[in-house]
């Protein structure tokens, strides 16, 4: 069984021909109105479940449209239509659904829900995200780039300011597709020592640096995220915000990158907090060329995932 659920669970190589994959299958739809089926429908006559346990724009419309291009129909459910780990079991759940659809996507909370859900499915699934990690986001970010700046192998990426669940994806990407990582952020916020030991077993030079200054001198690559959740209080928002502000990723920080350096972020943004406009807005930032690479990766790993 094909499930994409986190990017260190998927063999390097694989995830190499998803990235291709993905960038021949965005070549052939230039031009094309967004609704048009692509040349290939390798998803026709299958049904994709979408559910989500948490708010999603990206996501959502990216998995569906790529889903419908392909060829296949789906079925978008939130946490609240069903009886997810509530009144039936997770297991439950996921054996019933196998009966009715071809893949499921998920986008939740605790990473369990996510682990159960594959291990009691008898069809693929992919992680849409956790609290953990956003695999899917990561190759996009990695075809993102690979389009701007060729290869990613050996090069630079400074994450700065929160060590999150998409920080956590971007250090297993590192050990698998062969970059360095810099994090730079408050002590509180560093990333789990088990995903920078993954990435340093592969190979990859991963550094802590509290100058955020320092962390991004020859960088190739910049990415910020968000530096509160929708779920925080807001003394907790208050505090994150005064622990994070020397990171914001402004010019002057820019400045001490690479003159080619790009710019990323997940979206959505807290603009003039973890990124200024005139950086997310910039020549360098190709924030919603990341956004739109969601689709066109996500229906690479849909495609692996079935094996189609």
């Amino acid at each position: 069984m094909n499930h994409f659920l986190d990017i260190h669970k998927t063999d390097a190589h694989e995830l190499r021909a998803m990235i291709n994959q993905a960038s021949e299958m965005k070549q052939a739809r230039l031009g094309q109105p967004k609704a048009a089926l692509d040349d290939e429908q390798p998803l026709k006559d299958r049904m994709v479940a979408l559910i989500f346990e948490k708010p999603s724009t990206r996501t959502r419309v990216s998995f569906d449209v790529g889903v419908r291009q392909m060829g296949g129909q789906t079925m978008v459910l939130s946490g609240k239509d069903m009886q997810l780990g509530h009144g039936e079991t997770i297991a439950d759940t996921a054996r019933v659904l196998s009966r009715y659809v071809d893949m499921i996507m998920i986008r939740t909370f605790d990473e369990t829900i996510l682990t159960e859900m594959a291990e009691y499915s008898d069809v693929p699934v992919i992680n849409g995200l956790t609290d953990r990690t956003h695999p899917c986001q990561i190759m996009a970010d990695v075809l993102t780039f690979e389009e701007h700046r060729g290869p990613i192998a050996g090069k630079k990426v400074v994450w700065t300011g929160d060590g999150n669940n998409v920080c956590a994806s971007f250090l297993h990407a590192a050990g698998q597709f062969g970059f360095d990582l810099t994090f730079t952020g408050p002590a509180q916020f560093d990333p789990e020592d088990e995903f920078m030991g993954f990435a340093r077993q592969k190979g990859s030079k991963i550094v802590v640096e509290r100058d955020p200054f320092k962390a991004v001198e020859g960088a190739d690559l910049v990415v910020a995220d968000t530096w509160v959740s929708m779920h925080d209080s807001q003394s907790a928002k208050e505090r994150r915000h005064n622990l994070l502000r020397p990171y914001q990723v402004n010019t002057e920080l820019m400045s001490h990158a690479k003159p080619d350096a790009l710019f990323m972020h997940c979206l959505p943004a807290h603009r003039e907090e973890e990124a200024t406009s005139e950086v997310m807005d910039g020549l360098n930032s190709v924030i919603f060329d990341e956004a739109e690479n969601r689709l066109h990766a996500q229906k690479a790993v849909m495609r692996w995932c079935l094996g189609v």
